[in-house]
């Protein structure tokens, strides 16, 4: 479904767009009114910017662009070579780099150059969403009318759309911006991932306030080194992207930024030989519960969810609050909300009823969108205290990315849980097999007494990682993480219906149902 377009279009022109870009028009001028990349999602007014892609250019499918109603083309010279070649006779603009130009061109065509929004950017390998979710939940609570783009859903006030990536293309993200303004919302919160910034998807975009929350190995499939990744996320905290800062220097990445960032930063720590400008300090007879101090200011905090490494999203949330101008007593009372954030630590409740069990005897599961090794990591040591019997973790890992990472996840998993099932994630074009076979090194290398198991087909390995923590007995926990949110599996070029809670409470009502007591 294409995403909403503002009901009053803000118009200018072809020349208008040549000028802002630097570029040459080419053919009669034209007016303006939307910007896409996409040829299937023109309507009538759009400016198509049809740019060079990884298997095709995008200039192959403007006839289908013009045919919906195209009334331009942005584009560089090979793109309007084949234009020509293919009979398109659309005015045009043609730029060296036109996807640099995209972000600058829709916020002057969307009318979003100037946000009336107050602006929250996320950045950070883990915690994200979760984060995004707390500051959102919190707005709501204290009678904001927000806006969340993300990985899971984007939301405009309470209508709710399910997203394609973390962070829209900017023709996309300028039209939701837009489309904020004209409904009322007055907050926007949204995750900002490093394709984003290396892809200038947030061009056009200056956050009021820019999070970071911590960095470890993800998408070297993508970015050539850790140092490369890094300082993607970097750009975030420059002053054409961000007025403000909020830095948690847990990591030496975050360390590093505090010191690198352009514009004003505050800082954030949870380890006490760290300095930073606020200290997060847990209650020792209450994990859930912490102080985070600045020395002048203390605010008394809980965490909705389960970990250290929530108490940090909390915390993180906590301070872009006071960064947007709400008063430390008020954002204390409005993240006692819990927020409700999908695929992040979500316990999952059976549904059978008259069932011959009890719901007591059954294993705690939660689902969690752990997928990296210190993702992994972080979520069994959570888990851990909750766990008085045995800890099942399943996981598996993504084919097609950044392969580097599937042994340490394997490791992790081994150094947190008593038993570790190792099943298919998304193999995408890759044998899954293959890929449970480097994750699987990886665990075993770890040297644990962890008992290890390979499981083709994640729903028979989710049902029998319940089955066997019913079995260990009492205080048996399950973690299934590695996809979280996703409601689809990608195996082979198509993508099957597959929900990691729903699958979890399909096993648990089938002990239900069965009514087993035998361990």
């Amino acid at each position: 479904m294409p995403s909403p377009r503002p009901s009053s279009p803000h118009a200018t022109t072809l020349e208008a767009v040549a000028t802002l870009v630097g570029g040459t028009r080419v053919g009669a001028e034209a007016p303006v009114t939307g910007v896409t990349l996409a040829s299937q999602d023109v309507v009538a007014g759009d400016l198509y910017a049809a740019l060079p892609g990884s298997n095709a250019h995008g200039a192959r499918y403007a006839a289908g662009a013009r045919d919906a109603g195209a009334v331009a083309v942005l584009t560089d010279s090979d793109g309007a070579d084949t234009l020509d070649a293919d009979g398109v006779d659309l005015p045009r603009v043609v730029v060296a780099d036109p996807r640099s130009q995209v972000g600058r061109v829709a916020s002057v065509v969307y009318g979003t150059t100037e946000l009336p929004l107050r602006m929250f950017g996320v950045t950070g390998t883990n915690g994200k969403t979760t984060t995004a979710y707390l500051v959102n939940s919190a707005l709501t609570a204290l009678g904001h009318t927000t806006g969340l783009i993300g990985t899971v859903e984007t939301r405009i006030g309470d209508e709710r759309i399910k997203s394609v990536r973390t962070t829209p293309e900017a023709t996309v993200l300028h039209a939701l911006l837009a489309v904020m303004t004209e409904r009322g919302i007055d907050s926007c919160v949204m995750e900002v991932s490093s394709h984003a910034l290396s892809q200038h998807r947030v061009d056009g975009v200056v956050y009021d306030v820019a999070l970071f929350t911590n960095l470890s190995q993800d998408h070297l499939d993508f970015h050539p080194t850790m140092r490369d990744y890094f300082l993607a996320k970097a750009d975030l905290f420059t002053p054409q992207r961000a007025r403000t800062g909020i830095v948690c220097v847990d990591d030496e990445w975050g360390q590093e930024l505090a010191g690198l960032a352009t514009v004003p930063v505050t800082t954030l720590t949870s380890r006490p030989e760290v300095d930073a400008d606020w200290r997060l300090v847990a209650e020792e007879d209450d994990p859930a519960r912490f102080t985070l101090s600045d020395g002048s200011t203390t605010m008394h905090l809980r965490s909705a969810l389960p970990g250290d490494f929530n108490r940090v999203n909390t915390a993180m949330a906590a301070l872009a609050l006071l960064a947007g101008g709400i008063a430390a007593e008020d954002a204390e009372r409005a993240l006692l909300v819990d927020p409700h954030v999908p695929g992040r630590m979500e316990r999952v409740v059976p549904q059978a009823s008259g069932a011959a069990g009890s719901v007591d005897d059954l294993p705690l599961v939660v689902v969690d969108y752990a997928h990296t090794p210190d993702a992994v990591a972080a979520a069994l040591k959570a888990l851990r205290p909750a766990t008085t019997g045995t800890l099942v973790v399943v996981l598996g890992a993504g084919g097609d990315r950044d392969r580097g990472k599937r042994s340490a996840m394997g490791r992790a998993a081994a150094e947190g849980a008593d038993v570790v099932v190792v099943t298919d994630d998304n193999p995408r074009s890759e044998l899954p097999a293959a890929i449970r076979a480097a994750v699987l090194e990886g665990a075993r290398a770890a040297g644990t007494t962890a008992q290890l198991h390979d499981v083709e087909g994640r729903a028979v390995a989710i049902e029998q990682a319940v089955r066997a923590a019913h079995a260990a007995g009492p205080g048996s926990v399950v973690a299934v993480v590695g996809k979280g949110h996703e409601t689809g599996q990608e195996i082979a070029g198509t993508v099957h219906p597959f929900d990691d809670a729903d699958e979890a409470r399909r096993a648990l009502d089938a002990l239900l149902e069965a009514g087993e007591e035998a361990r």
